[in-house]
């Protein structure tokens, strides 16, 4: 059992990420009890079938009375309007956090609604997979991954410490940003990878002369696992493009200028320049497995987590 300990620990919001924070703080003693809220009934009732919590409600501030740790795990579209709804319910002390992908809109959305009284630490585990609600969860989820926090100048250290220990609790690697630095850099790693992915499967099923089923049947690997990024959550992907949209804007510039570049390398014939491009970025792929950030398997490792999530 860890020694970072929350008597209530209030989710909000109970999906992959959500319903994964609930099994890991069951499974690791960090909190006396989980309280529980989704605005779906429906939702709410399944995770009360898997016991993921202590107490459950469709009230958002009724969930964060008395929490000594709230954790917002909405699509980051809703999470002004979250603060304003547990804003007054709020624990004076209590550590309210997020795990939305973006940050600086978070900030701007969130900080306005909520007291000075709290100590307001946005963050964002670089966990997750193609799957949502709460059946997708799985306590390890977050082993070995980033856990990026962003804190504003007047954080608290000691509530920011705390905060931290419990990421690494949950099996994170915890590193700290700043969050418009924090936009940057997920929009390449993250954010412009799903809008290829989402780009070239829509590309193929538009295509009129390649039948659907044709597609299908004869996918490779690569268009496979473009399909897989492009099955992400819709809404969850909605909010980010809106809620980072420069930082966005600007990696796709460079992506279409990149494959411009790539475009003319292929018109011309220029072998050496293509060669060189193909080495560089085999490179990277090592370098992100050297960080044990990835398994060097096929199917970039993902029987490791079937195999994982198989057992919920």
């Amino acid at each position: 059992m860890s020694n970072i300990h929350f008597e209530k620990i209030a989710l909000i919001g109970i999906g992959l990420i959500g319903s994964s924070l609930a099994r890991v703080i069951r499974r690791e003693g960090l909190a006396g009890s989980i309280a529980i809220a989704t605005r779906s009934a429906e939702t709410l009732k399944r995770a009360e079938e898997l016991g993921l919590g202590d107490s459950y409600t469709t009230d958002n501030a009724e969930a964060v009375g008395d929490s000594d740790l709230v954790i917002v795990s909405v699509p980051v579209g809703s999470s002004g309007l979250v603060a304003l709804e547990i804003a007054d319910n709020l624990k004076s002390g209590a550590i309210v956090t997020d795990v939305g992908s973006t940050k600086a809109s978070v900030i701007a959305q969130m900080q306005p609604a909520l007291p000075t009284s709290v100590h307001f630490i946005p963050g964002h585990p670089l966990a997750g997979t193609e799957y949502s609600g709460p059946d997708a969860g799985f306590a390890e989820l977050f082993t070995n991954r980033w856990c990026i926090l962003t804190p504003l100048p007047e954080t608290d250290p000691e509530a920011l410490a705390k905060l931290a220990a419990f990421w690494e609790a949950c099996g994170s690697r915890v590193d700290r940003m700043d969050p418009q630095h924090h936009d940057l850099v997920l929009a390449i790693v993250s954010h412009l990878p799903h809008l290829i992915a989402y780009n070239i499967v829509g590309t193929a099923s538009d295509l009129e002369q390649v039948t659907k089923s044709e597609v299908i049947k004869y996918s490779a690997s690569g268009f496979r696992d473009f399909t897989r990024l492009a099955s992400s959550d819709p809404t969850m992907w909605r909010d980010v493009c809106l809620n980072n949209k420069d930082a966005i804007l600007e990696m796709l510039g460079r992506f279409s200028e990149d494959l411009a570049s790539l475009q003319r390398s292929i018109r011309w014939g220029d072998g050496d320049a293509l060669f060189e491009l193909f080495t560089r970025t085999r490179a990277v792929r090592r370098g992100i497995i050297e960080a044990g950030q990835e398994v060097d398997a096929p199917d970039f490792g993902r029987q490791a987590a079937v195999s994982r999530t198989g057992s919920n």
